[in-house]
């Protein structure tokens, strides 16, 4: 069943490290089934807090979810991100 990783970023830290991180993390998705649905585009808050950017990432499944996140390459560009900014990660299944 399709999955989504949803980032949510609180706030952005460090601008240079998100900067490594951006052009970094394009590689990562080689060999990976993902499709980039959204990311940092404009944005309407509904409710609760605002985010700082949303980025939303579709997979077959979630064992492919996981199988990217958990990857070398992901997790190399990943350590730029944390450093980068505070976010709220999930892996959710579709209906």
């Amino acid at each position: 069943m399709t999955a989504y990783a949803i980032f949510i970023r609180d706030k952005l830290t460090d601008p240079a490290e998100f900067q490594t991180y951006s052009d970094t993390v394009g590689e990562s998705f080689k060999g990976h089934p993902a499709k980039i649905l959204a990311a940092y585009g404009k944005q309407e808050k509904l409710e609760g807090i605002e985010p700082d950017g949303v980025v939303i990432i579709e997979f077959p499944d979630i064992a492919s979810a996981r199988a990217w996140y958990d990857s070398p390459e992901y997790q190399a560009a990943a350590k730029h991100r944390w450093k980068a900014a505070s976010y709220n990660v999930v892996i959710v299944e579709g209906v």
